[in-house]
Parts: structure tokens; sequence; C-alpha cells
């Protein structure tokens, strides 16, 4: 996974974030797998990556205590997906801040349309990513819908550790 060097012993905190979360692989993959799409077929549809660079994304993810591997059934075959760790669930304010900074400051393609971040314990669209800048509560992942305009989609999302 890593771009670069291996920063994993640096003094610095963003280097060693970055060692981790430096390529852009893995803030889309944990934001799939916070919305309930852990399975190996939904990411790499969802996604549209190789199965090569998936499966590499994923074991490192693995390693690096972003996911953890669960099994589930499908039809009569077991099967392992992902599912968020604490450590991946505690990534959810910096995955809405990438996309309200997006929606500020790039230019919004033709179809596309404003993504809204609803608190569903009070009900309200979020400006924030950490605290609700309706109620002041504290933005956990499965009190949170995205609303995707240009899916037609709402997605839920999920608390860590699960696969649905």
């Amino acid at each position: 996974m890593p771009l670069r060097s291996d920063w994993s012993d640096e003094l610095c905190p963003i280097r060693r974030s970055l060692d981790v979360l430096g390529d852009p692989w893995v803030l889309l993959i944990i934001r799939d797998v916070l919305h309930g799409r852990g399975r190996f077929e939904s990411l790499r549809e969802n996604l549209r990556i190789s199965e090569a660079v998936l499966s590499r994304r994923l074991r490192s993810m693995v390693d690096a205590g972003l996911l953890v591997r669960i099994d589930y059934r499908d039809g009569g075959r077991t099967r392992q997906g992902y599912a968020a760790t604490q450590a991946a669930a505690e990534l959810l304010p910096v995955l809405q801040q990438l996309a309200l900074w997006g929606e500020r400051h790039t230019h919004m393609p033709a179809g596309g349309g404003h993504m809204t971040m609803i608190h569903e314990a009070c009900g309200s669209e979020t400006t924030q990513g950490q605290i609700c800048s309706a109620c002041g509560g504290v933005l956990v992942p499965e009190e949170m819908v995205w609303v995707k305009p240009w899916k037609n989609a709402r997605d839920k999302l999920q608390p860590a550790g699960v696969l649905v």
C-alpha cells in the first residue's frame, strides 16, 4: 500500500497517519465499508477497482487495524467480508469534512447534486464533520445518513464491526 517511504516511525503524527491513510483507495474503501458495503464484490463494483488492487488494499487495511474480516453466509457457502474497526469508524469526521470541503471548493460536474448529511438522532442536515451543526450531538456512523442525489440513494452508515 505505501506510495513512498515508510513513515511509521516518524515523530510527526500527520506523517504516521499518512503512512496508513495516504493511499486514496483507503478512505474510499472505509467510506464504502461504513455504508455497509463490506463484501469484496460490492466493494469492487462500487469502487470500480481491480481485484488485485482491492485485495492488496484490504489485506493492508486489516494489518493496519482499520478493518476486520467477518464471515457471512452466501447461499450455502461461507465467505469473508470486511467490517470497520473502531479506528476506521473514528475516520467518519475526516470523511465528512472531506465531503464538505469538496462541496465548497470543487466544481460540481453536470448531473451532480448537493450531498446531504443527515444526523438521524435529530433529523437535521449537518454542515460539520464531528458535531451536528443543528443539535450539537457527536456524529457517529449509526446515526448518519448520506443522501446522494446523483445516485438517488440514501446511504445509512453502519457502526463499526457490522457487515450487512
